[in-house]
């Protein structure tokens, strides 16, 4: 702990016990598991172990908080969770070190996801009071009918280790607003950004048994099952593979709760022959690279049209020759390494499966040992064809794969051949074309001529396999809200 705190100008944001009922606890066991530096593979910290029993102490304590935190009026929610975004601004460089430590990505990358983390609770801190239910004109003049919009409940949360404070935040600041109260199932992998949210949260005045959070590695399954066939639970928000996705839908229509998905994508990446190729190539580099590869809306098939596909290709590869992966905290980094081994072999794979099929490796292609073995370099390969792995599976990995494509249908049809429909993108400089797309793409949602499309006031979420439910915008809150009608008699 001596090492990370040293890092620190505020200590105390390192945490290693869980947060329940507005106290910091250890697992009754007493067990604990070890967090590493994917860079360094050193030991960063060691955090509970929790199992049911644990988990159900947090929930009871949920449940406890929901009978008054659902009373409290909006203008107070919304300040609590102003205060929070405030205070993880004010130790916006303590949040970015314990992120790096933990997930790896280069330390500029940690102090921005931990700005767009904040400003959910700011999104949502405005949201609270827009609440807003009908009335509505009944068919029986003698009665009137209007709508009620309420908090539905205690809310499990199951947060990814690739973005640790933006992916918690996105879902907790619709709750809270709405008036949930949750239980927060930290990632394994990177727990102790969660366990510093919830310091801020304790000290933001957010009431004991609202803000829950627990960790796990061993058993995480049985943490997950307890979450998703708690009675008390009425909410489960994921985001994650679609394997698992589909397990825990399966575990949670035990008690039938309401459910927000975000699995897994595939996202096409399409330049037309009348893109702007300077703008697409730096829509590219923010889609494919970011977090090197590791994000579920990152481009993983780069779909170019054969007239302007060789000077494109080219110009990437170029571009890519810049980076400097390493240590998250080296000097100059601009990549870091993948989260665990198992990542790292599974992008080897997919690229010794492209080349035995005919692709042509321009640049990278192999495993940086002498950096330690979470590292891949960042790879380029051209020619790929239907029926390589990648066209298949989710790379999350450093991987620009590039197809060459003939007409606009041709395209869209790659584009869409895929089970999953989380993100796409395109670039074309013709009006008409940008609007047949991005209806045409069945994806949940589109980039026109830009490649970061994650924004507090925009609705993110997929379709087909991708899963369902909205988080951001407008829409975020509406999954943590049940619509209750009353009618009135009036004679």
């Amino acid at each position: 702990m001596a090492g990370m705190a040293s890092k620190l100008r505020d200590a105390s944001l390192l945490k290693t016990s869980c947060y329940v009922n507005g106290s910091w606890v250890g697992a009754a066991s007493g067990k604990t598991f070890a967090v590493e530096n994917p860079s360094t593979l050193a030991h960063v910290e060691s955090c509970p172990e929790f199992d049911a029993e644990d988990t159900e102490l947090a929930i009871q304590a949920a449940h406890a908080a929901f009978k008054s935190y659902k009373k409290t009026p909006a203008r107070t929610r919304a300040r609590w969770l102003r205060k929070w975004n405030d205070l993880m601004l004010e130790n916006l460089d303590d949040l970015a070190v314990i992120t790096t430590s933990e997930n790896g990505k280069p330390l500029a990358d940690s102090v921005t996801e931990v700005k767009y983390a904040a400003s959910f609770y700011e999104w949502f801190s405005e949201e609270a009071t827009r609440i807003y239910g009908d009335t509505i004109q009944a068919s029986n003049p003698a009665c009137r009918i209007m709508t009620l919009k309420e908090p539905i409940g205690v809310c499990g949360l199951i947060a990814p280790w690739n973005f640790p404070a933006a992916m918690i935040t996105r879902k907790v600041g619709p709750a809270l607003a709405a008036g949930c109260t949750v239980v927060i199932k930290a990632p394994a992998e990177a727990p102790l950004t969660a366990l510093a949210l919830a310091e801020l949260a304790h000290r933001a005045g957010i009431p004991a048994g609202v803000v829950n959070v627990i960790t796990a590695l061993d058993n995480t399954v049985t943490v997950g099952k307890v979450l998703t066939t708690h009675p008390i639970i009425k909410k489960v928000s994921f985001t994650g593979s679609t394997g698992v996705g589909k397990l825990l839908m399966n575990q949670c229509s035990s008690t039938l709760k309401k459910l927000s998905f975000e699995l897994g994508g595939n996202a096409p990446f399409i330049v037309f022959d009348d893109a702007d190729l300077d703008l697409a190539l730096k829509g590219l580099i923010a889609s494919k690279f970011r977090l090197s590869g590791q994000t579920c809306v990152c481009a993983n098939r780069i779909l170019v049209h054969r007239s302007v596909y060789d000077k494109f290709v080219q110009m990437v590869v170029d571009a890519v020759k810049q980076f400097k992966v390493g240590d998250g905290f080296g000097e100059g980094i601009t990549h870091g390494p993948l989260i665990h081994g198992r990542a790292a072999q599974k992008v080897g794979e997919h690229v010794k499966d492209a080349m035995s099929k005919g692709a042509k490796l321009l640049h990278g292609g192999e495993p940086l040992p002498a950096l330690g073995p979470n590292f891949f370099g960042i790879t380029v390969l051209a020619d790929m064809k239907p029926g390589m792995r990648i066209c298949e599976e989710e790379t999350f990995g450093p991987i620009a794969a590039f197809f060459a494509f003939d007409t606009e249908q041709e395209a869209i049809e790659l584009a869409n051949d895929t089970e999953v429909g989380l993100a796409g993108y395109f670039f074309s400089k013709d009006s008409s074309r940008c609007w047949r797309v991005a209806e045409a793409l069945e994806v949940g949602m589109v980039g026109v001529n830009v490649g970061a499309i994650s924004d507090p006031a925009a609705p993110f979420g997929g379709i087909k396999q991708s899963g369902f439910g909205r988080e951001g915008g407008k829409y975020g809150i509406d999954d943590y809200l049940t619509l209750k009608m009353v009618m009135t008699g009036v004679e």
